[in-house]
């Protein structure tokens, strides 16, 4: 007996087949038989799911002799269901990666629930992923499993069968199955809630949901949105038929009030034909099924009341109202905006004609980001060795916590924030304040970038039009022209950022104030970290850093991070850190700490054993700490196709290279991750890319453009630096068969 049973109903979804049927058999989490329902389909479905079935002794093929529609298709899977739980997944739909090991997880840790509600996000034509529910309602916080009356939120939770994973044995017990219609999982859906004796939640999005572009149902105008009735009717005879079900038709008559209403106002599924049907139906059916004393807010009250009176010229003109509201609203916000636009670009205009002032300087990072990177480092010591200039930090409102007492907050796009651009003397940034910004004379811009460059950027981009896209080229050489100072750690980099940004400013190879943290850390500071992340004592801290992919439209994680940790052992854990402009976490799990709101990428560092990233600059950084580093260049030629890299990682890396995701475990499995090969590498790496980050880069940065110093202290050589040790150097003495070897695949060996 399988532990799931993954029934997928298929009509006219051959375009999309293949993806959802492969998302079910890739999964990490194999206990399962897929029961595909091939519901009389007319076009190709039927062969696709007799090839996956030929392929694959856990797909088990339906093909029903007529159409029956969704819910007889899914009805006809659970008669032949044998899991213990039964998951439903739409033909065009796919389940995440690691989905059904998180949901296996997720049951077990709730002692076996009647019913386990997930989470799904929504993709559109283009691939767009959003979250569908808020995350709130399916917070793990709390008991479980529970009761829906400990809970009944939950019956705000998208009313679909495929976000749901029932027990089979509860499923027979109660008599549940799937009606005849279009909007069949309503009645399926509050009955499942309704009588289930447990239920659990797992806070995470284990489905995707495919939005047609064209020949969605919901998408589509027409009178077969009248089914909406017959369905909640087949939902009141149920409770009609359990009277210790009564004390839920409050609730699920408000549940259905605002479902018709919303119905109502959508002029994509309802003609203005049907318009006047639709809402006379739903005064039936809203004095039909009435509840008195039912609660509900004043509007929602008045908007009941017009349609069980039918009066429904009122309640259109209501609904008319209310769409000319919004849109008159929407118009005044944006004359507002553009008022306060140019009384902000007035007030920037009169700011640049006042004194500069010689004792104040405005920080920031890319992104409104929290005090942090190179400018971070600056801004301290700014204070800490030119006490007389003020200083101030440009970040958005949710960052302001990260900025140390006694520097000046100041949100982007604000009056103060213009102020402090004209008149402040020093200008310190990663990135740039925007090309709206002037450079007054005796300003001095300090760009710090962000870190040691490899991939391609500026002026290489020329040649990469695939990357490039939009980019103002002519614009970024404009904002070289401002720079007074650009640091940099490297002679790499000196040459890199004169070729791709070529300007007259003068190159400060001081180090990267950054990285100053790494030389002054104590091994207490590396413990407080550990715990404040919740990284288990004695355990190997993988921090994953994957850059970010030009050349796809969605951003898929290169490692399946749950299968990684479960073949390397319980002995490991991962902080998990995308790219900024990454949509969401890299993994789930309880062993996959998402660190991706940490506000400091240089305490992630510190708090880690060992660094896997494959194109990111952070491995430049990470060399500093002297602690392995592993390559993961699973999409190398892919990869330098688009964007490139200023050299070729193969023939200078900073540890191993690995080559896929079996080749990556294999590393850590045989510990060759922190073998005598892998110390070899790194040192040569540092000695070429680490020569300047010795702990005072950002002194030796302020007392030359601040103090107008000339005589700095001497850079310590790499010999002489003492980097705090990572908390797993302990372990490298442990006996090897301590780590779990899983069997190397043929073929596959660590390269470097």
């Amino acid at each position: 007996m399988p532990r799931f049973s993954v029934i997928v109903p298929v009509y006219k979804v051959q375009a999309h087949l293949h993806a959802c049927l492969e998302s079910v058999l890739g999964q990490s989490y194999s206990d399962l038989e897929l029961i595909a329902v091939d519901d009389c389909s007319p076009d190709a479905c039927g062969a696709v799911v007799d090839e996956f079935a030929a392929r694959d002794p856990r797909v088990r093929p339906l093909h029903l002799p007529r159409n029956t529609g969704p819910g007889g298709a899914r009805n006809a899977g659970m008669e032949a269901a044998g899991g213990d739980y039964l998951l439903f997944l739409d033909g065009d739909d796919t389940f995440a990666p690691g989905a059904l090991r998180a949901i296996a997880d997720r049951l077990k840790e709730t002692g076996e629930p009647d019913v386990l509600v997930h989470g799904h996000a929504r993709a559109d034509w283009t691939g767009e992923q959003v979250r569908d529910e808020p995350a709130e309602r399916l917070t793990e916080r709390g008991p479980a499993p529970f009761r829906l009356q400990d809970r009944p939120g939950l019956l705000r939770v998208p009313g679909v069968a495929w976000n749901k994973a029932c027990r089979r044995e509860f499923v027979e017990r109660e008599g549940l199955d799937f009606p005849p219609g279009r909007y069949e999982d309503t009645p399926w859906t509050f009955p499942v809630l309704v009588t289930a004796e447990s239920i659990a939640t797992l806070d995470r999005v284990c489905v995707v949901h495919r939005l047609r572009r064209r020949g969605d149902f919901l998408s589509t105008a027409g009178e077969g949105h009248f089914d909406v009735f017959e369905q909640y009717d087949r939902l009141y005879a149920f409770l009609d038929a359990r009277p210790e079900l009564a004390q839920w038709r409050q609730v699920l008559f408000r549940r259905m009030a605002d479902h018709l209403s919303e119905m109502s106002g959508c002029r994509d599924r309802l003609p203005r034909a049907v318009r006047a049907e639709f809402l006379r139906q739903a005064r039936d059916r809203l004095r039909r099924h009435h509840v008195p004393g039912t609660p509900a807010p004043l509007r929602l009250r008045l908007r009941d009341a017009l349609v069980r009176t039918g009066a429904h010229r009122t309640f259109r003109a209501l609904l008319a109202a209310r769409r000319l509201a919004r849109r008159t609203a929407h118009l005044a916000a944006r004359l507002g905006r553009a008022l306060r636009a140019a009384g902000l670009r007035l007030h920037y205009r009169v700011q640049l004609v006042l004194p500069l002032r010689q004792d104040r300087a405005v920080f920031g990072v890319s992104g409104g980001r929290g005090h942090s990177c190179s400018p971070g480092a600056l801004e301290s010591a700014f204070r800490g060795l030119a006490p007389h200039i003020g200083t101030a930090w440009v970040a958005l409102p949710e960052h302001h916590h990260t900025v140390p007492p006694g520097t000046r907050r100041l949100v982007p796009g604000t009056a103060a924030y213009w102020t402090a651009l004209a008149r402040s003397k020093y200008v310190v940034h990663n990135a740039g304040f925007g090309h709206r910004t002037v450079k007054r004379r005796g300003q001095v811009f300090v760009q710090t970038r962000q870190g040691t460059p490899l991939k391609r950027m500026g002026l290489d981009l020329r040649e990469r039009p695939a990357v490039a896209r939009d980019t103002d080229l002519a614009r970024l050489t404009r904002e070289a022209d401002r720079w007074d100072y650009v640091l940099s750690s490297n002679r790499h980099s000196t040459l890199t950022w004169e070729r791709v940004h070529p300007g007259g400013y003068t190159v400060l190879e001081h180090g990267l104030p950054r990285n100053d943290v790494f030389q002054r850390a104590t091994p207490a500071d590396v413990a407080r970290l550990r715990e404040s992340l919740g990284v288990p004592r004695g355990s190997v801290a993988i921090l994953y850093a994957p850059t970010y992919r030009d050349y796809r439209r969605t951003q898929v994680p290169g490692l399946d991070l749950e299968r990684v940790l479960r073949r390397l052992g319980p002995r490991h854990v991962v902080l998990a850190r995308p790219h900024p402009l990454h949509p969401g976490p890299l993994g789930e799990g309880s062993r996959v700490i998402d660190v991706s709101g940490h506000p400091s990428v240089e305490k992630l560092c510190l708090a880690s054993d060992v660094l896997v990233t494959d194109y990111a600059s952070l491995m430049f950084d990470y060399a500093n700490l002297d602690r392995p580093i592993v390559i993961h260049a699973h999409d190398r030629d892919a990869y330098e196709a688009t964007r490139g890299t200023c050299f070729d990682l193969r023939d200078f890396p900073p540890g191993v290279v690995a080559r896929d995701e079996d080749e990556l475990i294999d590393i850590f499995a045989t510990g060759h991750w922190r073998g005598s090969r892998s110390a070899q590498l790194r040192a040569a790496f540092r000695e070429r890319f680490c020569p300047y980050d010795d702990g005072h880069a950002a002194e030796r940065v302020v007392r030359r453009v601040v103090l107008g110093e000339t005589d700095l202290p001497p850079v310590v050589p790499l010999e002489a630096r003492r980097p705090v040790p990572s908390a797993a150097a302990s372990l490298a003495r442990s006996p090897q068969a301590s780590v779990p070897r899983p069997a190397r695949p043929a073929g596959v060996t660590g390269s470097c």
